[in-house]
């Protein structure tokens, strides 16, 4: 029997390859960053590479993956006096995750995003979308003006999440 078809044999929900958890977690080892709310620092996480490993893969191709709680830190707003900004710190494994489940997700959905969609995406910062949007500001004697808020109700996030999954197959 072989090792590749392993996991579609027992019984698993999501079939993920377990090279992927691998390259996720190199991408967090080099990125660094604190412990989460559990304590674990990247160095500890690492003293048990392949159980922990393995313990996340067998938790996500079943399907009883749910992340940690995220520990928040806060730290100054620049330019603010007395301002901070909360910070949320995940876990290692939810880090692995994440970056796991971002570079699985990656190729299907950033060819569908709008060229103008800055947030999240490889290769655009917030800085290239100020960039964008004081040439514009030049251009154009016009500004549309939203809340924001309204795309953030639960009813529009399902809505995206449907548009974004129907546009994957």
């Amino acid at each position: 029997m072989s090792r590749v078809r392993e996991s579609k044999l027992m019984g698993k929900t999501f079939v993920i390859p377990k090279r992927l958890l691998w390259e996720g977690w190199l991408k967090v080892k080099e990125n660094g960053g604190a412990a989460g709310a559990d304590g674990v620092s990247i160095e500890q996480f690492e003293q048990d590479l392949s159980g922990n490993l393995f313990r996340l893969w067998n938790r996500m191709s079943s399907g009883s993956y749910f992340p940690g709680p995220v520990r928040a830190v806060e730290i100054p707003k620049m330019g603010k006096q007395g301002g901070v900004r909360v910070l949320g710190i995940p876990n290692v494994v939810d880090r692995v995750a994440m970056v796991a489940a971002a570079m699985a997700l990656e190729p299907s959905v950033e060819p569908v995003f709008h060229e103008d969609s800055y947030g999240y995406r490889p290769g655009r910062s917030p800085v290239d979308a100020v960039r964008v949007c004081r040439e514009r500001c030049f251009r154009k004697d016009w500004v549309v003006d939203l809340d924001i808020r309204a795309f953030l109700v639960p009813s529009s996030h399902c809505q995206r999440v449907h548009a974004v999954v129907s546009n994957r197959a």
